[in-house]
């Protein structure tokens, strides 16, 4: 069975249209899920140990390899279907704008530190990670992935049903009333 089907059965039957609809958004939350334990997981690892005095590096590491995640997962899974551009040209511009969304993410982390002083020894330590968490982490993160969901889907993934499933290319190609016998 596939997973859209198992997902949709736990979904209350008035919201199965609206999932359906705007499925290519919860893939894109869904991938983005994964980048965000991914971005945050080697954060906090490299900011609690090797790069404890550098924090907005240490973020810049975990959202550079979350970035090379997500764009992985997004061609392959969120916006399998969209497309218009040769492969090298799409992923120069998924870096493009997920380099230029980098500032998005740091951009509260570094108000957070540097301007408004929430960094020790001007606060306790607990301040100062509530602080990143809050800055670094939930508002930064909401910030870049609206700017990529709008930036992805009018320049890197611009054509909506672009790419066809093996399944509808081999539909397309047989004729009609052939029976397929390489599918088993």
């Amino acid at each position: 069975m596939p997973l859209r089907d198992v997902v949709l059965r736990f979904l209350p039957p008035r919201l199965r249209p609206l999932a359906l609809k705007h499925r290519e958004l919860l893939k894109f939350g869904a991938v983005g899920s994964i980048a965000y334990v991914v971005d945050n997981g080697i954060w906090y690892l490299l900011k609690l140990t090797v790069l404890e005095p550098k924090p907005v590096m240490a973020k810049v590491i975990g959202v550079i390899v979350a970035t090379i995640v997500s764009y992985v997962l997004n061609r392959e899974w969120s916006f399998h279907t969209r497309g218009g551009r040769e492969r090298h040209h799409e992923a120069a511009l998924f870096f493009a704008i997920s380099g230029v969304s980098v500032f998005f993410y740091t951009a509260p982390l570094m108000l957070s530190r540097y301007v408004f002083d929430l960094e020790t020894p001007h606060v306790t330590v607990l301040t100062q990670e509530i602080a990143d968490f809050a800055f670094g982490s939930i508002v930064g993160t909401l910030i870049a992935m609206l700017f990529r969901w709008w930036a992805f889907k009018k320049w890197v993934f611009p054509t909506a049903d672009f790419r066809v499933s093996r399944a509808e290319r081999k539909l397309a190609v047989a004729p009609e009333g052939a029976v397929d016998h390489t599918a088993n």
